[in-house]
């Protein structure tokens, strides 16, 4: 049987243009094309996982805290230093932070995201015996943290299953009718409402890495989206497949992903080191 990809790839070879999906009127149908496009991610994101690189839960956590407001890339880059010298909760509460600050300098906002990382790694210290909890209502109560932040913790550093609403779920959420709402909780719950508890975790990595290399924000590579027969947004990006390629990030256009130690299935390069790039 044909899948989506195989009808892209066809529509592209040949100038026909793919058919735009409508988005489904009944809840049980938006159910099963929400499933299918899940299922179809899976086939092209067999690897998707979490872009920060981390080794526990603590690592995990500071690094999504400051990876707001740039890029997973910079974190990355900038976090083997900072666990270097200060690898538990205890050792980065007592930081200096002149020295923190200097550290986190190449993340931007560096005076904010060390003063929350000095308030959250006291918060662990002092409240959960310097150990990332790992509930939910445990998680937000941390100063700086969000449900968004507390779900990327749980999803990977503890096999609790959430939804990461960050600008890329959302966004794709929206474009495949998923849900309307542009409050990052009501999307959550929007889109929990479709899919089983289980798929939640892997449906965020799949959804954020196709916002990240193909439905971009500005201009989407619709041209050689893989899902397109899928999508009800087809045609808001670049039609022409070969101007689409062009759009592609990361290891879709040959370039570098965002860990310095990717997963071993990932079929794209490792980012390179703050000092090389």
């Amino acid at each position: 049987m044909a899948t989506s990809s195989d009808a892209t790839t066809a529509a592209a070879a040949g100038g026909a243009a793919v058919k735009k999906a409508k988005v489904a009127q009944t809840h049980a149908g938006l159910v099963r094309q929400a499933r299918r496009i899940n299922r179809e991610l899976a086939e092209v994101y067999p690897y998707a996982h979490p872009e920060l690189d981390f080794e526990n839960p603590f690592e995990l956590l500071i690094a999504t805290v400051l990876s707001a407001q740039t890029t997973d890339l910079r974190v990355n880059q900038t976090t083997p230093a900072l666990f270097a010298k200060y690898p538990t909760p205890e050792a980065m509460a007592a930081a200096q932070p002149e020295e923190l600050e200097q550290i986190l300098r190449p993340t931007g906002f560096f005076r904010a995201k060390a003063r929350a990382a000095l308030g959250l790694s006291a918060a662990l210290r002092d409240d959960f015996g310097g150990e990332v909890p790992g509930r939910l209502e445990d998680l937000v109560k941390l100063p700086g943290v969000g449900r968004k932040t507390a779900n990327v913790v749980l999803g990977n550093a503890f096999g609790v299953p959430g939804i990461t609403v960050d600008t890329h779920f959302g966004r794709l959420s929206r474009r495949f009718g998923w849900t309307t709402s542009q409050d990052a909780e009501k999307v959550e719950q929007d889109v929990a409402g479709l899919f089983p508890k289980s798929d939640w975790t892997m449906l965020s990595h799949r959804v954020i890495f196709h916002g990240r290399r193909i439905c971009h924000s500005r201009k989407p590579a619709c041209g050689a989206c893989p899902i397109a027969p899928l999508c009800p947004s087809y045609g808001e990006g670049e039609m022409d497949p070969e101007k689409a390629k062009k759009l592609l990030k990361y290891e879709k256009g040959g370039a570098p992903g965002q860990r310095l130690k990717p997963p071993p299935d990932y079929p794209g390069q490792p980012a390179p080191p703050l000092a090389a790039s």
